[in-house]
């Protein structure tokens, strides 16, 4: 029991802390920095764009894109990280890279892309594939659980929203898938 508790306690630290880190860097780019820190988001076709692979998810356009993506973040995070904590971490790096590269390879010009989601679809991508590439029931269930819970967000992989990085939620995906196979393997 102390085991469990340890390990949720550990779990609760790590999504809180990015969790924390996303709305203090909201709560300073809004008061202090008047969103001029959307200027380390993705630019596409842009080499100073690059570094946006690694500030986008931890900024937000404003506190409603922010609070959209809080509680999927960790919902996803948190069944990723029954399985095994270090597990978040892996998917989280794997989407980030792969989402942010997809997002900037793929990008409209002129365009900035600011965001958790490509993360948070990583994490969809992971716990969907998960069941498909491991074949163990545990894993096949949670995949089932959370396509019933998440499933129809799986549109926003596609264009059509003005405004809406379909190109992160994409790559995130991919990304996520990737991590899963990789998860499967070990």
């Amino acid at each position: 029991m102390k085991e469990i508790t340890q390990t949720l306690k550990s779990q609760a630290w790590i999504l809180g802390s990015m969790v924390v880190t996303m709305w203090v860097v909201m709560i300073a780019d809004t008061f202090v920095f008047r969103h001029q820190l959307q200027t380390f988001g993705i630019f596409p076709h842009s080499l100073v764009g690059l570094r946006g692979i690694i500030f986008a998810p931890v900024l937000h356009a404003n506190f409603a894109h922010l609070i959209s993506n809080t509680v999927p973040f960790i919902t996803l995070g948190w069944l990723i990280m029954l399985w095994e904590t270090s597990d978040l971490l892996v998917v989280t790096v794997i989407s980030m890279l792969i989402g942010g590269l997809g997002t900037w390879l793929f990008g409209g010009a002129n365009t900035v892309h600011v965001g958790a989601s490509g993360v948070i679809f990583g994490y969809l991508g992971y716990l969907l594939f998960r069941g498909f590439f491991e074949r163990k029931l545990s894993s096949v269930i949670m995949s089932l659980f959370v396509f019933g819970a998440y499933g129809s967000v799986i549109f926003g992989i596609f264009p059509g929203m003005p405004g809406i990085s379909w190109q992160g939620h994409l790559f995130g995906f991919i990304g996520g898938a990737i991590a899963a196979n990789f998860a499967a393997q070990k």
